[in-house]
């Protein structure tokens, strides 16, 4: 791990936010009234997941070199390229608190585990191990959260 700018994080943040940042203008029906019942500790974690990607995906250079490991770094990028038609299967629908917590191609609650694994293998990639424990606890609160979200719909 060498400190500097990580263009490759930058690239999986860009994807993680622009739909995000749609979304927010396109939530579903009904979603504050399960939003106002969120779990609050899942949600302590969250935050402290989101914002420890943040920092510990991007503060990392890239060292990206042809070694037997990149096919992780491709397999992150490619669950990523997933999340990007998870969220356009979902814009294209009616937007209700189903769609949103649905499965995607059998990835349970894809919105939520997507982008979670992608930056977990990314750390692995990067051999990060601020990265990956930050992932392993998104994971926790936000997986857990849309898990909690899908137990309330059904």
């Amino acid at each position: 791990m060498n400190f500097g700018f990580s263009f490759v994080a930058l690239i999986f943040l860009i994807m993680l936010f622009v739909p995000n940042i749609i979304w927010a203008k396109n939530k579903p029906m009904d979603y504050e009234k399960y939003s106002n019942n969120e779990n609050r500790t899942l949600s302590l974690i969250e935050k402290i997941g989101q914002v420890s990607v943040v920092l510990f995906s991007l503060i990392f250079a890239d060292n990206i070199k042809p070694t037997p490991w990149l096919f992780i770094l491709i397999l992150a990028f490619v669950l990523m390229i997933l999340y990007e038609l998870y969220w356009i299967k979902y814009f294209r629908g009616p937007k209700r608190m189903a769609d949103m917590y649905s499965s995607f191609l059998g990835i349970p609650v894809a919105g939520a585990t997507l982008p979670v694994l992608a930056f977990l293998l990314l750390g692995i990639y990067k051999m990060n191990l601020f990265l990956i424990i930050s992932a392993l606890i998104l994971a926790v609160g936000h997986i857990g959260i849309h898990l909690d979200y899908e137990r309330q719909l059904n």
